[in-house]
């Protein structure tokens, strides 16, 4: 198997909530492969889909346990280039309705960041992280 994360799909319990959250709230735009039940978005050499919960549980045969009420042990997380960047994007977040779970700020292994959860829960990180510069296309190329 190669090292490759292709598709990460997030269920949402409304749809139509989750897409005016990322799309006028953090001005992502989707994808012309949307379709009324899913929203793709384009991410570099990914993509991210909103689909809905209880469909995505009967898909993967998994039985549906309701809204999240805690840690789900998976967090998303958004590389920027600056502080500033972060203190920007996160107010962004904010003011769409997401819910600040850890302010941003400076952490122990050198950079900053702070955490968000959209409208279902989903916590993000957003982060500057001097070790792991971003390329001009914004990918993030780990050392070594």
């Amino acid at each position: 198997m190669e090292q490759r994360i292709s598709l990460i799909t997030l269920g949402v319990a409304d749809l139509a909530r989750s897409r005016r959250f990322y799309e006028a709230g953090l001005g992502w735009t989707p994808s012309p492969a949307s379709q009324e039940a899913i929203t793709f978005y384009q991410l570099g050499g990914m993509a991210l889909a909103l689909y809905g919960r209880e469909a995505l549980a009967e898909d993967a045969h998994l039985a549906e346990a309701g809204p999240t009420s805690g840690f789900g042990g998976i967090t998303l997380a958004h590389n920027l280039r600056s502080r500033e960047e972060v203190d920007a994007l996160m107010a962004r977040a904010a003011h769409a309705g997401a819910r600040i779970l850890k302010p941003a700020q400076e952490v122990f292994w050198g950079g900053y960041s702070g955490y968000f959860a959209d409208p279902d829960g989903h916590p993000w990180e957003v982060c500057w992280n001097p070790h792991f510069p971003l390329a001009a296309d914004g990918s993030l190329r780990l050392p070594g």
